[in-house]
């Protein structure tokens, strides 16, 4: 057997592309496929298509899903997807429409993993770096995640039988190095999310009690208009307004305060009180809006007082304010790795060391609920 024949090279992640455009189809095609670790296994342009592709193929891993196609669109198909593979990753790729977020968002409800904003044209998508680098990187972090579940890709026939099976990504395997929870009063509550964020929120935030009154703030990667329509979600589902913050308006009680789309939001100390500040200052952790500005101001302003929690999603935004939060005597807790999309953020802060508890996402809130009304007992 030859050293290339024993070497275990994993095998690149298998991505369908399903949009109605052949144009758009070829141009996102070349863009992944330039990276060796990804390599597009099927290309077709409707839903049903889709359908049938990844029940034909058996190793598709990601999907990169259009809304709008003929016969069968985005949406429909997004449940018969998940019946031919439950463990398929889906990312919604839709134009910046309120329509298309507002689908985008029931489309994430429904099983799909992440959304990402589709440039207008062929044109635009060859020439959009930020598009690229967004969509490689999370292509490669829902491949893993789903690689994590021990779901290895079935064989490509172009390779060898020969070829050893591609290694399985480590699990984490140090255990975390929890905090002593800190007693005290908590004035407001600051939550960060990414990749699978909205259904983490939608169920973390729906189990809090009218009577718990803090303010909550919260930073989701997301665009311009979808926060818009995340708001509005998280409304309905939290049954306390919601909206996108606005710049120079007062925190109030009882609110929840989501960072508009390609803006930070920040909060500002007055003697009459706290208020929200936006700003486009330059994104941090490849982000705007980030956590890490966020929950910066809010220490600055509430010292203390301040309950920090991570939810899913990639990267490792709001790691650096997690020592700030800590370093204030103020608590933080994260979601876990079992119930996260993806271990980027969470894992992150939760493996710095600089938790209180690192939880289920069924628990979060239940434990947000316990801080706010009772203090920091455990």
């Amino acid at each position: 057997m030859t050293a290339l024949m024993k070497e275990a090279v994993a095998e690149p992640i298998r991505v369908m592309l399903a949009d109605d455009s052949a144009v758009v189809r070829g141009l996102l095609t070349r863009m992944l496929e330039a990276d060796p670790e990804i390599v597009v296994v099927a290309s077709v342009g409707d839903g049903q298509m889709a359908v049938r592709a990844v029940e034909r193929l058996g190793n598709v891993e990601v999907v990169v899903l259009d809304l709008e196609m003929p016969r069968m669109d985005g949406l429909t198909a997004l449940p018969e997807l998940m019946r031919a593979d439950p463990n398929l990753q889906v990312i919604i790729a839709s134009s910046l429409t309120l329509r298309n977020a507002d689908i985008s968002l029931k489309a994430l409800a429904a099983g799909a993993k992440d959304t990402i904003p589709k440039p207008s044209s062929g044109s635009a998508i060859n020439h959009a770096g930020d598009f690229k680098r967004e969509l490689v990187a999370k292509i490669k972090a829902l491949g893993e995640a789903r690689r994590r579940l021990g779901i290895a890709p079935k064989p490509m026939e172009v390779r060898s039988v020969a070829a050893p099976p591609p290694p399985r990504p480590p699990k984490s395997s140090a255990p975390i190095k929890l905090r002593p929870m800190i007693a005290g009063p908590i004035d407001v509550i600051a939550i960060g999310s990414s990749t699978g964020g909205p259904q983490a929120l939608f169920k973390a935030l729906a189990s809090l009690p009218v009577e718990m009154q803090q303010p909550i703030l919260i930073t989701q990667h997301m665009p311009p208009t979808f926060t818009t329509i995340l708001a509005e979600h998280l409304t309905r589902s939290s049954g306390r307004p919601a909206r996108e913050g606005q710049d120079g308006e007062p925190i109030e009680k009882g609110r929840i305060y989501v960072a508009p789309g390609d803006h930070h939001m920040v909060v500002e100390a007055r003697p009459e009180g706290n208020f929200i500040r936006l700003n486009k200052d330059a994104p941090e952790s490849f982000c705007r809006p980030s956590v890490d500005p966020m929950v910066r101001s809010i220490v600055k302003a509430y010292g203390r007082r301040v309950l920090g929690v991570i939810l899913t999603g990639m990267g490792q935004d709001g790691l650096k304010s997690g020592h700030t939060l800590v370093k204030a005597g103020a608590n933080l807790i994260a979601q876990d790795e079992a119930t996260s999309v993806v271990w980027g953020m969470p894992g992150a802060v939760a493996n710095a060391g600089l938790c209180a508890a690192v939880l289920p996402i069924a628990e979060i809130g239940p434990q947000i609920r316990r801080l706010a009304l009772k203090g920091a007992s455990r």
